[in-house]
């Protein structure tokens, strides 16, 4: 019941306002659906949390610590993102940016977005969540071409050729995948579930599995926006709204590691080696370097956070690749605190563009004393993004440094010159922005506050302490994965 609640909220929630339409309630029921949905996702936490992984629907769901975890993430993310969007979009479609069928569009397709995650964590069928991810790409496609720009038009396209290829190999990557499994377990949908998957991982083919791996690691990699699959997630960060931008960065890509570990994870089973974690260190290694190189020479705001999520997302990458009990837990904690501190920085980038009227940062001044608020939730939004303690970020990349010179030392000095050359980006843009005299296109703004100060608390409290019961949580999951 608790996980028909969990997926049938945000899908009913998108007919509704697919209905609502522009109507004035229209945000407060964007909210309330997700506050329900958060709701379930800690409800069904708990249950996990006190019995264990469950299987439910006629083994079409499962539910263990690894993917709850994410579930409860992306539920409470997607509430404070439905929060800020309220004045957010509000104030687009007064300046005319969005039109009354735009915001139907925007507050439906939001919600069908989540519902989609959601049953990707959620589903234990390789092949549904595959369907699932395809409908979370084609409902963020529409939201990314909301403004219906030719630049906008443009991103939602290269968006939809990019992933729709890589999705095109992951669906290969699962056709071998079944093909393996169907020797052991027999044809129909049984060869396709989680869980009958794990139990027989050592009798899969290792040869086809490497195979499929490969596949699978080009077709979900597109979608984490490892390099060189990358080339989409600027621009659709840059395109679309501000609140897509934060579940872009904050869920979509959590989700698409997490289909890439959990066949990884078989891989391993079958083939008895590193081979697997291999493939995921180099595309997690690659993509922190280019990433973090690339953040040095970027004008739009949203674009050089879309390439510090791609920095990001490769150490979490990285992290799962290299494997042991420290390097997942810290990939683990690193997913958690990266998903909540960029969505805070992407929701003041959206009031700070909002006021200034443009995403070029050289345009962007003063905002310490324009709006303090939005000012200062910028400036520790990027101290805790760039690492620096007692943030939780800096956590998370000292158990994946640690575990890395401990198990592939000859790797450390690579990892720290990207963490360090985007750290020295980060603050070279991030501070002339903040400070200096307030210019005066800038414009007055009440700005939504509540979302960014409660994910950075979170943050911040992530750095100083982690609760037992998280701990708990973070070591089951990593018993599921190292």
């Amino acid at each position: 019941m608790i996980l028909l609640i969990l997926l049938g909220v945000p899908l009913f929630s998108a007919v509704v306002l697919a209905f609502v339409g522009d109507r004035k309630f229209a945000p407060e029921i964007n909210i309330l659906g997700s506050a329900a949905t958060f709701g379930a996702g800690i409800a069904l936490s708990l249950q996990v949390y006190l019995h264990g992984p469950i299987i439910a629907g006629g083994k079409f769901f499962f539910v263990d610590a690894f993917s709850v975890y994410l579930a409860i993430l992306t539920s409470f993310v997607s509430m404070t993102t439905a929060m800020f969007s309220r004045g957010y979009m509000r104030r687009e479609r007064e300046h005319g940016r969005v039109g009354k069928k735009g915001m139907r569009f925007y507050h439906a397709m939001f919600q069908l977005f989540i519902s989609a995650m959601l049953l990707v964590l959620l589903t234990n069928n390789v092949g549904v969540l595959w369907i699932a991810m395809e409908l979370a790409t084609l409902s963020t496609v529409l939201l990314v071409s909301l403004y219906r720009t030719p630049t906008a038009i443009e991103a939602a396209w290269k968006y939809f050729i990019l992933c729709g290829v890589g999705i095109a190999q992951a669906l290969f990557g699962t056709v071998l995948l079944y093909f393996a499994a169907e020797r052991v377990l027999g044809a129909g949908g049984e060869a396709l579930l989680w869980t009958n998957l794990s139990m027989v991982s050592d009798k899969l083919e290792p040869t086809i599995l490497s195979l499929a791996f490969v596949f699978l690691t080009v077709g979900y990699g597109t979608k984490v926006g490892l390099v060189p699959l990358h080339n989409w997630l600027p621009d659709a960060h840059s395109e679309g709204p501000t609140p897509i931008s934060a579940v872009l960065s904050g869920l979509l890509l959590n989700v698409a590691l997490y289909a890439l570990v959990r066949c990884k994870v078989l891989v391993d089973g079958a083939t008895g080696t590193h081979q697997a974690g291999y493939i995921m260190m180099g595309f997690g290694l690659l993509s922190i370097l280019v990433a973090a190189f690339s953040l040095l020479r970027q004008k739009d705001i949203k674009r050089m956070f879309a390439y510090s999520s791609i920095e990001h997302m490769g150490i979490a990458t990285f992290a799962f690749g290299l494997g042991g009990q420290i390097a997942t837990f810290g990939a683990l904690l690193h997913m958690l605190v990266h998903s909540l501190t960029k969505s805070s920085i992407f929701f003041t980038v959206g009031h700070a563009c909002q006021m200034h009227d443009t995403q070029e940062m050289n345009k962007i001044k003063g905002l310490f004393r324009s709006n303090p608020l939005v000012g200062w939730g910028l400036m520790f939004g990027v101290m805790a993004i760039a690492g620096m303690p007692p943030f939780g970020v800096f956590t998370s990349e000292f158990l994946i440094l640690t575990a890395t010179m401990k198990d592939a030392p000859f790797l450390a000095l690579l990892l720290l010159i990207g963490i360090g050359v985007a750290f020295a980006a980060l603050f070279r843009r991030v501070i002339p922005m903040v400070a200096g005299p307030i210019p005066s296109i800038a414009k007055p703004l009440k700005a939504a506050h509540v979302p960014v100060i409660l994910h950075l608390i979170l943050v911040l409290l992530l750095g100083l302490y982690i609760p037992k019961f998280l701990a708990q949580w973070f070591h089951s999951a990593v018993g599921l994965l190292k």
